[in-house]
Order: C-alpha cells, then sequence, then structure tokens
C-alpha cells in the first residue's frame, strides 16, 4: 500500500523558520504530517529562491521527516523571484527518478517551477501547482493554455504508465466544491473557463479520487481564505487540492480525504493511499 500527502505550504522558509503565530500553526501542521507516515509528501508554493532549500531548511526538514530524500524545483529566470515552487519528499529506499518538465506553458509559467515528477517502476507521482487566474482573472486566458498542456503531458504519461497526479489545482469543479458557488462564478478558481479545462482533463483519462471514494459528500472543503477571519470556523471553504489518478487504477485506491489542519486557515493537506 502506498501512501501519498499534498499540501500547499504557502512559504517553506515561513513555516520552518518564522516565529510568527501562523508558522506555529504551519508546523503544527507538518507535525500531523508527519504522523501519517506516508511514502511520498509533495509540496507546493515553497517560495524558494532559485538555488532551493537552504541548509537550515534542509536541517528543518530532516528534524520532521528523518529517512527522506528532498526533491525540488524553484522559480528561475524569467519567472519572479521567490515564486510558486514544488517540492517532494521521498522515503529513502523507493526507486523513483526526478524530472522536471516544460510544458510549453504560456509567458514564464514553466519557469515557475511548477511540476515536478517521480518517476518509479510503475507509475508516475506528478506534482503541480496550477497557475491561478489572478485579481481581475488577469491571467485567465494564460491558464487556459496551462490547463491544455497539462492535459496533454498527463495523457503522454499516462501512455507509458499509470499516473498519481497532486497538488493544489487552483479550481473548485463542482458547485458542490465549494460553500457559496452563487456569488463566486466569476471568482479565480471557479469561472466556466477553469472548470471546463478541469472537466477536460478528467474527461481524458482521470479520476478525481476524493469523488470517486466519497460521492456527492458536501461541506468537504481543503482551503480556506486567510483574509476571511471567520473562514475556517463557518466552514465557507473550497476544494481545490485534489489526487488525480488513471482510470485504470481507480478501484486500487482505498482511501482519499483531507487532513485536519486544526485553525490554520488556507490549504489543508489532502491524503491518498493506493494499493499499486
Amino acid at each position: 500500500m502506498l501512501k501519498l500527502i499534498s499540501w500547499n505550504i504557502d512559504s517553506l522558509n515561513a513555516a520552518l523558520t518564522s516565529a510568527s503565530p501562523r508558522a506555529e500553526m504551519s508546523r503544527d501542521v507538518l507535525n500531523t504530517i508527519k504522523k501519517e507516515d506516508a511514502d511520498f509528501i509533495a509540496i507546493q508554493e515553497t517560495k524558494l529562491p532559485a538555488g532551493g532549500p537552504a541548509k537550515k531548511h534542509k536541517e528543518a526538514l530532516a528534524e520532521y521527516f528523518p529517512g527522506y530524500q528532498v526533491e525540488w524545483v524553484s522559480a528561475q529566470p524569467p519567472a519572479r523571484k521567490g515564486y510558486a515552487g514544488t517540492m517532494i519528499l521521498c522515503r529513502e529506499g523507493l526507486k523513483a527518478e526526478k524530472s522536471i518538465p516544460r510544458i510549453g506553458a504560456p509567458g514564464p509559467m514553466d519557469d515557475e517551477g511548477r511540476l515536478l515528477v517521480l518517476e518509479s517502476e510503475n507509475y508516475y507521482f506528478v506534482n503541480v501547482y496550477t497557475p491561478n487566474a489572478g485579481d481581475g482573472l488577469k491571467r485567465l486566458r494564460d491558464r487556459q493554455e496551462w490547463d491544455k498542456r497539462y492535459a496533454d503531458y498527463l495523457v503522454e504519461l499516462d501512455q507509458k504508465k499509470p499516473v498519481i497526479a497532486c497538488g493544489d489545482f487552483n479550481v473548485a469543479h463542482r458547485e458542490i466544491d465549494l460553500a457559496h458557488p452563487d456569488n463566486n462564478h466569476m471568482s479565480p478558481g471557479f469561472t466556466d473557463e477553469e472548470r471546463a479545462g478541469f472537466t477536460n482533463l478528467l474527461s481524458r483519462g482521470f479520476v478525481d479520487t476524493f469523488r470517486y471514494i466519497h460521492g456527492d459528500v458536501k461541506n468537504a472543503y481543503s482551503w480556506w481564505a486567510q483574509r476571511v477571519k471567520t473562514s475556517k470556523i463557518n466552514n465557507s471553504g473550497w476544494r481545490i487540492d485534489y489526487f488525480l489518478v488513471s482510470d485504470r487504477i481507480k478501484d486500487q485506491v482505498k482511501r482519499s480525504e483531507m487532513i485536519d489542519s486544526g485553525p490554520r486557515q488556507d490549504h489543508a493537506p489532502i491524503l491518498l493511499e493506493i494499493d499499486i
């Protein structure tokens, strides 16, 4: 049985080194993740420099997760400094080869450290931090192109071996995937265009494992806005973090759920167990 966790950490440096109350909550989440004893831990929005984790980051990660190999990709010029970035912690002894694909995305998206892939003997594990459409939907057109290119890339992998893909996809796919759909039809992450992009991705041979396991359950979210103090207390959230798998291995999925992140707003970690 393989256990995998995905979490948008919103700054690895802040989570590991800051003394702020939010950082303390982030470290509580890291301790919760540690108890799960996962085989892979995928992290999005690391916000690290182009050179990746510093010595202090590596040492702190080793304290939380001893016996893991750390793979990463950070934003590189011409992308904005310290922007986006992804990382995977892989349990030592698991044979997996790292790649950092470029999918022909618009502008600097391919240089923002948004995609990190580990190839195992029997599957591909893909960690993604999907671009946000941005305030005023200024990046929506580029986001639509990303969605097409990303779907093409997963299909390409799927033709070779099954795919497990996770991350912050920055879209609530269906109305039941957010608390207030009626008020958010023009909000980034719930436009018709972004939802259609996700529908297209699933239609090309992939399964949203949470919906596969839990059906049309409501009020199940993975993100709560930090700007709204009561968003988590009121469970006014969105489900924008996913584990997807190739259709042909969907029956091997045993668990797909959110991990309780306590009072911390923003993203909660998500978990997948699959017999592969």
